[in-house]
């Protein structure tokens, strides 16, 4: 009786570790698999930090939205 609690109690951990091995091996995988040929690197210009390279261009991402700034406050949300 005790050897099969001593089971029971080890088989959500062993669950545990497999999940993690197996999320740990996809991700792994979706890296390796990327299709990046340059990875890219961050580049210190003056008081700035730029991002150079990489798979992604700029021009593809979507534009930041703008806010007026008399109406809204430093967190973010618009004045009374």
């Amino acid at each position: 009786m005790a050897f099969a609690r001593r089971v029971a109690a080890v088989i959500p951990l062993v669950g545990a570790v497999t999940t993690a091995a197996a999320l740990t091996g996809a991700a792994f995988l979706t890296v390796a698999h990327a299709g990046c040929d340059e990875a890219g690197r961050f580049v210190r210009t003056g008081e700035t930090i730029q991002f150079v390279g990489g798979c992604v261009n700029g021009a593809d991402l979507p534009a930041a939205p703008t806010a007026e700034a008399d109406n809204v406050d430093r967190f973010g949300s618009k004045k009374p």
